[in-house]
């Protein structure tokens, strides 16, 4: 048993809700030669140290997150969208351990580790995120803050916008400005350590 396998054995051993689903998915993950780690806290399935897929326990479903979802073909018409933002990620989401088929899992997933062994990307129109107003005056203000947040890839711009756009008072948009500088000086983006 590797050292990461120990790590994902701990996790579900610690799991309070979903241990079934996850001991399940994680069965038919592993059969399909993939590696196993604990990435964001949560188990990780890689080929060639690539991400492949993740297990996530909500609180109404546990779901298996393919990173590359949107090129697959939905031949079962579960995929579901990760939310309004995603747009790579696509998942599955499953109420119960019986709504687990391992045959409708292994053929999304067999598509998967096709496309991250192919090396095939998502493509993303670059397009400017839409930033607050608050945004947009602060870097005008700061030109040193506005170099630092032009340098950063589309994908953390995007991510610092929709964070600072989804506060419903200026007030807290501002503060939240205030608290990103720190990793946007850093060349970091929202979620980054």
């Amino acid at each position: 048993m590797t050292k990461e396998t120990r790590q994902v054995s701990d996790y579900i051993a610690r799991s309070t809700r979903w241990a079934d689903e996850i001991r399940k998915l994680r069965s038919i993950l592993l059969g399909s030669g993939l590696e196993e780690g604990l990435k964001w806290g949560k188990p990780c399935y890689m080929v060639e140290g690539r991400n492949v897929a993740i297990i996530q326990p909500f609180k109404d479903c546990c779901a298996l997150m393919f990173f590359k979802g949107v090129l697959l073909e939905d031949t079962h018409g579960r995929l579901r969208s990760q939310g309004p933002n995603s747009r790579s990620a696509r998942r599955l989401e499953f109420g119960n351990e019986r709504e687990i088929t391992k045959a409708v899992v292994r053929d999304y997933l067999t598509q998967a580790i096709r496309i991250e062994r192919e090396g095939l990307k998502v493509e993303h129109e670059d397009e400017a995120p839409e930033l607050p107003e608050e945004l947009r005056e602060r870097l005008r203000e700061d030109r040193a803050l506005c170099k630092a947040f032009e340098s950063l890839t589309p994908g953390r711009q995007r991510g610092y916008a929709i964070h600072i756009g989804n506060a419903k008072q200026s007030k807290t948009r501002v503060s939240r400005i205030e608290k990103c500088i720190p990793a946007i000086l850093a060349g970091k983006g929202l979620h980054d350590r």
